[in-house]
């Protein structure tokens, strides 16, 4: 008792052969525990670590120094965890009383400070429940006290139980908000994703509009070829031998043939004739397209924030 270690066991009572040590700690206003002890040894009692203060109830019913000793530690137990109940009970009120989800740096401390509470109640309960038996005896006239440590004991559980119950309420409710807030961010990343969509979209309709107006002009330069490189050769000095008027006769052949072969197929009449609906869908594609400067869309603003951060 009072010295650093590991934490006692949650056996309030440890027995040995010949002694048996009953331990119970007192919480100051921070929730730090200080640890007492009784020590039961060859039929007396004597104290372990610092005795704690002499309590009303002791006094009044001018117990046996062994018993009053019980009382004491008991009484001092029970009042350190009810002033530790009665602050976190204003924690919890304050919680409860703010507009807006409470935090969870806050609700964890306070979850903390309960299950801290609890643990010390717990000892205290068991510690109570074997007085009721063999080890009662080492304490005389304890009977009559009995009942009061009783009830105390009762309240103690039953007003720390509340307030754990209280607290998973809290957490509920924040997880149900951050649940809403996740749901909102994900409806926002559907729209986002919709819109997205729509820009690819509108992206490949300009595409398609540019690779049909490059497939126009190679289905004209195709056109434009055969007769620009006949008329190339025919025009060197080479050709010379060749007379004039089968060198026009050869240009219009070679110029008409091309056009008759490749404007005459099927799939190409086609691709001619949607060309009025190609080139409409192509400007509204560009029309919703707008240009974004790199400076605009390096930072993203505050409102595109999918998921905020939480408080």
């Amino acid at each position: 008792m009072g010295l650093s270690g590991p934490q006692p066991t949650r056996r309030p009572v440890l027995k040995s052969r010949d002694a048996t040590l009953l331990t119970l700690a007192t919480l100051d206003a921070k929730g730090h525990a200080t640890w007492h002890g009784l020590l039961l040894q060859g039929g007396s009692v004597r104290p372990v670590g610092d005795a704690p203060p002499t309590s009303l109830l002791a006094e009044g019913a001018h117990l046996s120094p062994a018993t009053a000793l019980l009382v004491n530690l008991v009484q001092a137990s029970v009042r350190s965890y009810a002033e530790q109940i009665e602050e976190i009970g204003g924690r919890l009120d304050a919680l409860e009383a703010r507009p807006d989800a409470p935090p969870l740096a806050e609700l964890g401390a306070l979850q903390r400070a309960l299950a801290t509470l609890r643990k010390h109640v717990v000892r205290l309960s068991l510690l109570v429940d074997e007085l009721d038996g063999p080890l009662g005896t080492a304490f005389p006239a304890l009977a009559p006290e009995l009942a009061p440590l009783h009830a105390e004991v009762a309240h103690l559980e039953s007003v720390s139980m509340g307030q754990a119950q209280a607290v998973r309420d809290l957490v509920s409710l924040r997880n149900a908000v951050e649940s809403n807030r996740l749901a909102e961010a994900a409806n926002e990343l559907g729209r986002v994703s919709n819109r997205i969509a729509a820009l690819a979209n509108n992206s490949n309709v300009r595409m398609l509009g540019i690779a049909y107006l490059a497939f126009v002009l190679a289905l004209i330069s195709a056109v434009v070829l055969i007769p620009n490189t006949a008329a190339t050769i025919l025009g060197m000095p080479s050709a010379s031998w060749v007379p004039g008027l089968w060198v026009d006769l050869i240009l219009v052949v070679l110029a008409l043939v091309p056009i008759a072969v490749v404007f005459s197929r099927p799939w190409v009449l086609r691709l001619l004739h949607g060309a009025r609906q190609y080139e409409t869908r192509t400007a509204e594609g560009m029309a919703d397209l707008p240009e974004v400067a790199p400076s605009a869309a390096s930072r993203p603003g505050e409102g595109e924030r999918l998921i905020r951060d939480p408080p």
